[in-house]
């Protein structure tokens, strides 16, 4: 499955599966009401952190999942594997933040937006 990189779209392998993740405005609005952001630049500045809890990835993904088209709740996200482990999904959502803030937030090596 193609990922539109210009459309905020990312490729990842989940469980052997090719999926598409996009954080779309609708996405972004549910990371928000789940972590009580006030706006974008709240939620920019958690993410920016570099310090990203398991739970902070499996709400990223599968936010980037449901924007993309996926119905897939976030328990089945956390039941799911990602190639290299913690590190595949630290990658996906490093990948995920980057196309749609134009950072590099979880990874430590954070950029300002």
């Amino acid at each position: 499955m193609s990922a539109n990189r210009r459309r905020g779209e990312v490729a990842a392998e989940l469980d052997g599966k090719h999926y598409r993740l996009c954080l779309t405005l609708g996405a972004l609005a549910e990371l928000e009401a789940s972590y009580a952001a006030d706006d974008l630049s709240a939620l920019v500045e958690r993410f920016s952190s570099g310090r990203l809890a398991a739970s902070d990835m499996i709400r990223i993904i599968g936010a980037g999942l449901r924007g993309a088209g996926q119905d897939l709740p976030d328990q089945a996200v956390a039941a799911m594997q990602a190639q290299g482990g913690v590190a595949g999904f630290a990658a996906i959502v490093s990948d995920l933040l980057t196309v749609t803030f134009g950072a590099v937030p979880a990874t430590g090596d954070a950029q300002n937006p």
